[in-house]
């Protein structure tokens, strides 16, 4: 398959299928044993590891944080950046008033474990730095998994101003942040079973539908459960 430039494509499909490995051999953190990734018409393995990674921009479903200030932590890749770019990164990302809170704001230390964070407090630190490096592609695996589906739809709204002009790859199982994406490419065994629109995949009746009904059961289920408890 091809992604176009400024394009922005989902990834879906079963634990599995193929989807994540793809993300990781973009970047290279596993060499390909056959067949070609090419950026630009050039050969991947043809780049300086360096180069293509800065140009790659990385959030996971499994943030990686050092034991620095919240502040260092956004800046990892830009470590001359000013405050204010810092402050206004960690804005886009949902992340800013929750450290306006800390005693010692920005300059909170993470842990070495990132225990004084929550799962989804680190994802959008992670966010931040990626919205602040403003690199020309964007891997998102299931970066918002660990936020609520508020926060969730916040993040995507702030987050639709960064991708723009980006090549961007969701990987996601929500599919409620992906169905304005210009393409969703369907994985099932390590093959491409569909591939096109939220409206095109749903016409087709195939897995892309499975999933996607499936989803509308869960949510209702998890909403009666919780307008009960309340």
């Amino acid at each position: 398959f091809k992604i176009e430039p400024g394009e922005t494509v989902a990834f879906l499909g079963s634990p599995g299928s193929g989807k994540s490995t793809i993300a990781q051999l973009i970047p290279r953190f596993y060499e390909i044993k056959e067949g070609h990734i090419k950026i630009d018409g050039l050969d991947i393995k043809s780049l300086d590891l360096q180069s293509l990674r800065n140009n790659i921009g990385i959030v996971r479903q499994s943030p990686t944080l050092f034991p620095v200030s919240i502040s260092e932590n956004i800046s990892y890749q830009d470590i001359n950046a000013p405050q204010h770019e810092i402050e206004t990164a960690a804005k886009v990302a949902q992340i800013h008033n929750y450290i306006e809170t800390l005693p010692d704001t920005y300059q909170t230390i993470v842990t070495e474990d990132g225990s004084n964070l929550s799962g989804g407090q680190k994802q959008r630190i992670t966010i931040a730095r990626t919205i602040l490096h403003d690199p020309a592609i964007l891997l998102l695996d299931d970066s918002t998994s660990n936020v609520d589906t508020t926060t969730e739809e916040n993040i995507i709204i702030a987050m639709e101003k960064v991708m723009n002009n980006k090549t961007t790859i969701i990987i996601t199982h929500r599919l409620n942040t992906v169905q304005n994406a210009d393409r969703l490419i369907v994985f099932d065994k390590g093959e491409i079973s569909e591939m096109g629109t939220h409206q095109k995949l749903l016409k087709n009746g195939g897995i892309y539908k499975e999933i996607y009904d499936l989803q509308i059961i869960v949510d209702e289920k998890n909403k009666d459960i919780i307008e009960n408890y309340n």
